[in-house]
């Protein structure tokens, strides 16, 4: 069954005084010709509620100060209260009517908001998002609002003859099909949560894959070789290292007896000349390294700067542009006014200037990792210089003292001492390569690191998804029940309505919108006609009457404008329309409301409800003098 959601009254409080409409019937109709403030009524409405940004007309913007609306949510009953002040409107004020007790007031936006206030008398949690269920998104969703429910309570007229729910606008798909699965219950919540991880993980783990394959790339550019290759390298410089380390002590035993004071002493500085000879060549080897890590880094962020400086000369060439038509409708833009430093197509203010826009935080970071890059490799080079500087100067020295040692031992240790440099080279070079393998072998460590963070993040996702695939399942019966009841309620109300140009119509189980000739409604029937009305008629009147009739959190209010301005001479539709919503409340008195914005009513029309007339002589705004017929901008010719 639905939510209990309510209007019961509509205060405004204007610059001569206040006026106050009542809505205790189940069906409300607002008639008057077009101009006298019926949108302008239904929009402050929305305005109370918070529920997105209204468009409302001048009236409305000079001489309302405050929208109080009372109704009953969840059971409970509470008065609305929202400035139209500029400082003001920023909070809203809560009264509970039953105990008459004024609530901590609400911000419009932000945390302990009027949306978490709404939501929660809903049964609704206020941090649910919408992700995008298909494709390998790694976005967690946009939050859901109540802004985001309202659109499947109110109608407006911009819309009635355009799309349901802004079902045309692809980037807010995913957030309408979940607030329709939310309303019917065909998710909840926690599934939404999981899908949302599962879309955060698809981002990870594509950060992690290229981090992994970045390295493997290095390793690849550098002619590493495989992880098992580099520690049988590794082991078998280890042993080198350590047979010619035991052959120097070997080789100094054996020495010792035949060299004196002086020759001992000559050793021992060729030995400390061989150990320096090793470490420069071993720094030599580590700098060469460390060159080419920042040139191939170097290379990537250049790759990086100049893909921005694409993009940055993309948008200045784009930022020239001046529409002079709406690039989606085909409209003429030059007839508005618009506010300077505004953008002329949304009317919204242009925050980015061309000249940050050319000097993006983006592209400084890049040119300054440059320029430190640059700094890196210099100081790198200059290191590998001076190393290279030193191992020629410790060859020399280490001539020098075998030259001297050759003399002095010429007769008594020449062929041990040739053993002993031969030894001192083996070990040195066996160093050399033991380091080198040491630092490739700690690559390969971080791509195994990487690679299991890379599995761990993968199992977890799959997790998710078969945990996602077990909550659906045991929501596939009331699932199919529920799209059943509103393909065979759409159905009949289609054929009751006898919309022009409809042969069949159905239910687009995967968008969650009417079929009408096998097609999805809006590339079946014309934008701004009267079947396209009618047909949106059909299927909010049929899901509001399956809500009421299986498990759902559906709001049991419906508000639509303005069904009859494009219905022109289809009085038959017109009058099935009224007819079907007279049946709608009738059914189950009590259960819904709706309130419905139109010009006038079928001559026939009969049944309990509520006619609240509008003229020029009695505006919505009754307070305030209507300056007479034609000589106000409606709201949807300012919508265009």
């Amino acid at each position: 069954m639905t939510i209990n959601f309510r209007l019961h009254a509509l205060t405004l409080h204007t610059t001569e005084g206040v006026v106050s409409y009542d809505f205790e019937s189940d069906l409300t109709v607002l008639e008057g010709p077009t101009g006298v403030g019926k949108t302008t009524l239904l929009e402050l409405i929305k305005y109370g509620f918070a529920a997105g940004e209204p468009r409302l007309a001048t009236v409305a913007t000079e001489t309302v100060h405050d929208v109080a609306i009372d109704i009953s949510i969840g059971g409970e009953e509470y008065l609305v209260t929202r400035s139209l002040d500029a400082v003001k409107r920023k909070n809203v004020r809560i009264v509970d009517k039953r105990t008459g007790e004024r609530l901590p007031d609400r911000p419009v936006d932000g945390e302990s908001s009027l949306n978490s206030f709404l939501l929660e008398k809903l049964g609704l949690p206020d941090n649910i998002k919408a992700p995008a269920q298909k494709g390998k998104s790694s976005k967690p969703g946009s939050r859901i609002t109540f802004g985001d429910i309202f659109k499947f309570i109110y109608i407006p007229q911009y819309a009635i003859n355009q799309d349901i729910a802004d079902s045309t606008d692809s980037y807010y798909e995913p957030k309408r099909k979940a607030v329709f699965e939310l309303l019917f219950k065909l998710t909840d919540p926690d599934i939404l949560s999981m899908q949302s991880q599962v879309n955060v993980l698809n981002g990870n783990i594509d950060a992690e894959d290229t981090h992994l394959k970045t390295i493997l790339q290095f390793l690849h550019d550098t002619n590493a070789s495989s992880r098992e290759e580099v520690e049988q390298q590794l082991q078998e410089a280890a042993t080198a290292q350590a047979d010619a380390q035991a052959q120097l002590s070997s080789l100094r035993d054996e020495l010792d007896p035949l060299i004196d004071r002086q020759t001992r002493t000559y050793r021992d500085l060729l030995t400390d000349a061989e150990r320096a000879l090793a470490e420069a060549r071993a720094i030599t080897q580590e700098l060469i390294r460390e060159r080419n890590e920042i040139d191939l880094e170097n290379r990537r962020v250049k790759a990086d700067r100049a893909r921005l400086e694409r993009m940055r000369d993309a948008g200045d060439r784009l930022a020239n542009i001046e529409f002079s038509v709406c690039p989606r409708c085909m409209q003429p833009l030059s007839n508005r006014s618009v506010q300077e430093d505004c953008c002329r197509l949304c009317l919204q203010s242009d925050p980015v200037s061309p000249e940050r826009a050319a000097d993006s935080y983006e592209l400084q970071q890049l040119e300054l990792q440059l320029v430190e890059m640059d700094a890196q490799r210099e100081v790198t080079e200059q290191q590998l210089e001076k190393a290279r500087h030193a191992i020629v100067e410790r060859e020399s020295l280490i001539e020098h003292f075998t030259d001297i040692l050759e003399t002095r031992t010429s007769q008594r240790v020449t062929p041990r001492l040739q053993a002993f440099s031969d030894a001192s080279d083996r070990m040195a070079t066996a160093r050399t390569r033991k380091e080198n393998f040491e630092t490739a072998l700690q690559q390969w460590d971080r791509v195994e690191d990487i690679a299991r963070k890379v599995r761990e993040l993968r199992s977890k996702q799959d997790r998710l998804k078969a945990n996602i695939v077990t909550r659906k399942a045991a929501l596939t019966i009331h699932r199919n029940l529920v799209f059943a009841r509103i393909e065979e309620e759409f159905r009949e109300a289609a054929t009751n309505l006898d919309i022009a140009s409809v042969e069949t119509a159905g239910f687009d189980r995967a968008n969650y919108l009417p079929l009408i000739n096998g097609k999805v409604f809006t590339k079946a029937l014309m934008s701004g006609g009267g079947s396209m009305t009618a047909t949106q008629i059909a299927y909010w009147v049929s899901l509001i009457k399956v809500a009421q009739e299986t498990d759902s959190c559906y709001p049991s209010m419906l508000i639509i404008d303005g069904p009859r301005l494009a219905l022109n001479t289809a009085t038959g539709t017109w009058a099935a329309i009224y007819k079907r919503l007279r049946e709608g409340v009738e059914d189950d008195p009590g259960a819904v409301q709706f309130l419905v914005s139109d010009n006038e009513l079928p001559d026939d029309y009969e049944g309990d409800f509520t006619r609240i007339v509008f003229d020029y002589q009695n505006p919505t705004v009754a307070t305030i003098r209507h300056p007479g017929e034609g000589r106000v901008e409606v709201i949807a010719t300012i919508d265009e």
